[in-house]
């Protein structure tokens, strides 16, 4: 089957699947009022938790203001296996980074493409779907830093409230929740997560839920499906609340400044339907843009760098690191060929069985995403956690055959018209799939600075990918980590391997096949982002000179201002950072309510930690 017939296939499944799918449900808001007690500026991952739990209180008037539309008429985004066909859309930003150094060789012009939604659910409608929250390590580091209130125990409770976990084996564990509005389910078709899972017994590492009181070791992915359906923010959260007569959901809406006056946010500057309008705030202006447009708005309003502010002619209006610490996860496709036909492949999709089975039931391989399992490990293997460290190195186990096959995840990445002709040029006829080895906690940190005054102009993304050699040194050995569980009885009777012939691997192949060398040339060449941009909106305590917001998420120097997203994220966490953010705008929302709501969850986990 050529590729055009398999997207025709797939188009007419998605489409005949959306009659099924599809329902009128409320409306976003025609008429904006003048003033509302709360301005949320971003309707993502964040942005639409917290509009809808700021509306349970009924004497509250809430505005949400995306700068995207819907995404109704996007047919893909609410198919897990055709996710890749969401990026490069109308509901993508579609952002690239400035030109790297030391990474991102092989893409046009060395810019890493960043895909973020720009739609109803932000990048939870666009992402693949993974649900992970990150090691306890990572948040209580973030209260041993000075951020009171952040520790593990503190945001889990969080973490549990918006799960929904229809893993039948996990529904009774202290470390999961029923009853939230999130679905989490079990993503995996082929039988290579087993194989994955024994290979990593093999070497010692335990086989378990990764949400459990052990981060450390192999697990069946986790992923936010329900029914066959992604559950994003949107869809299951706040497009339930759409009806509330006090909260209004404001489209195509792009708020291009904060207006600041004697120190206090008192409302905001939006375009829509072709004129700017201006909307008042009561109480507060919440910015839940993510780490691309909160800080990008902030620097606007006249709150980041002094200096920057003042070389883009902005009054300033407090003097912050906005735009500072911008950090990133970075992961390497390692193509493994093997002599089974368990990988997903274009037959597995496009036959009529398949496409009937989702059509139908939303069940099958269309049902998944394609990533079945993951893996956190420690970059110098060791077997078990301790000493109150995160993993260095996640995995993701991508089960989809070759490249060729698809094509359009890897058109994603910006490739250059070299590596284009390399990599598509020679079919990948023996069966594959994929291993991805991720930096959890690169020591290269970025930044983010406006170009211009033009609140239309994207701003200048700067991640310094692999400027630390530390990054390099911590992939590599992630990879060697690959090349062992390869080597182990379960992959080898699978015919697992790295084999040279694969095309990609050409690259570099003015190096020793597999030397260090040759391993560091193509981490350079192809490392991307997964898509986890966080922390230029750092929290801190008060006094701390790195942080932006201070711990209850409040920008410091600016009354009635917050910042509720990935952007405030003080270090990286261990994983991916979709569920990190719902959890974050739960805990804000108890804030500025003045409540707590998860005592329940409290109770659930007493004993457990």
């Amino acid at each position: 089957m050529n590729s055009t017939t398999f997207c025709l296939i797939l188009v007419l499944a998605v489409l005949t699947s959306v009659l099924f799918m599809r329902d009128s449900g409320p409306q976003p808001t025609k008429q904006l009022n003048d003033t509302y007690d709360y301005i949320i500026v971003g309707a993502g991952s964040a942005g639409s938790v917290l509009a809808t739990r700021l509306s349970e209180d009924t004497g509250s008037t809430v505005l949400v203001l995306e700068a995207g539309n819907t995404g109704e008429n996007n047919w893909f985004i609410n198919v897990p296996l055709v996710s890749a066909l969401t990026q490069k859309s109308n509901e993508d930003w579609n952002y690239q980074t400035e030109p790297q150094q030391h990474a991102a060789f092989a893409m046009k012009e060395r810019r890493s493409c960043w895909p973020r939604g720009k739609v109803l659910g932000g990048t939870s409608a666009l992402n693949m779907m993974v649900y992970a929250r990150g090691s306890r390590y990572d948040y209580d580091s973030w209260a041993e830093e000075g951020c009171e209130g952040w520790s593990y125990q503190d945001v889990l409770p969080y973490f549990l409230k918006s799960e929904d976990v229809l893993i039948d084996e996990l529904k009774n564990s202290a470390f999961h929740s029923s009853g939230g509005e999130l679905g989490v389910s079990r993503s995996s078709y082929t039988a290579l997560p087993s194989v994955l899972l024994q290979a990593g017994q093999e070497l010692g590492f335990k086989a378990h839920d990764c949400h459990g009181p052990d981060q450390i070791g192999f697990c069946r992915m986790q992923a936010t499906v329900r029914d066959g359906k992604r559950s994003s923010t949107y869809n299951s959260i706040l497009k339930p609340a759409m009806s509330r007569a006090n909260l209004h959901v404001g489209v195509n809406s792009l708020v291009t400044k904060v207006l600041i006056h004697d120190g206090r946010a008192e409302g905001v500057e939006v375009m829509r339907e072709g004129r700017t309008l201006t909307v008042h705030a009561r109480k507060e202006v919440i910015l839940s843009g993510g780490a691309v447009n909160s800080p990008q708005l902030l620097m606007l309003s006249g709150v980041g760098p002094r200096d920057h502010l003042e070389d883009m002619e902005i009054d300033v209006k407090a003097d912050l690191p906005v735009g500072d610490n911008l950090q990133d996860h970075l992961m390497v496709f390692i193509p493994v060929l093997t002599n089974t036909s368990i990988p997903i492949t274009k037959d597995t999709v496009g036959n009529v069985w398949a496409l009937m089975d989702y059509v139908i039931h939303r069940t099958g391989v269309i049902a998944t995403t394609g990533v079945e399992a993951m893996a956190f490990l420690y970059e110098d293997g060791n077997v078990t956690s301790g000493n109150g460290k995160a993993p260095e190195i996640q995995f993701h186990l991508h089960s989809v055959h070759g490249f060729t096959e698809n094509e359009k995840q890897f058109e994603n990445f910006n490739l250059n018209e070299k590596t284009r002709d390399l990599v598509f040029s020679t079919a990948v006829n023996q069966s594959s799939f994929s291993m991805l080895p991720i930096l959890l906690h690169p020591k290269s940190h970025g930044t983010l600075r406006l170009k211009s005054k033009d609140p239309l102009q994207y701003p200048a993304i700067d991640p310094q990918y692999l400027q630390h050699p530390g990054d390099i040194k911590t992939l590599l050995k992630g990879i060697r980590l690959t090349e062992r569980l390869l080597d182990t009885k379960p992959m080898r009777e699978i015919g697992a391997s790295i084999d040279p012939s694969v095309p990609m691997y050409k690259l570099c192949e003015q190096h020793l096949f597999r030397s260090d060398a040759f391993w560091m040339c193509f981490i350079r060449q192809l490392a991307v982002t997964v898509y986890h941009p966080t922390g230029t909106c750092r929290i801190g305590r008060k006094d701390d000179p790195t942080a932006v917001v201070d711990p209850q998420l409040k920008v410091k120097g600016i009354k009635g201002l917050r910042v509720v997203d990935a952007s405030v994220m003080r270090n990286m966490p261990s994983g991916n950072t979709n569920a990190p953010s719902i959890m974050i705008a739960e805990k804000a929302a108890d804030m500025i309510r003045g409540v707590d709501t998860v005592q329940r969850w409290k109770q659930q986990i007493r004993g457990h930690l």
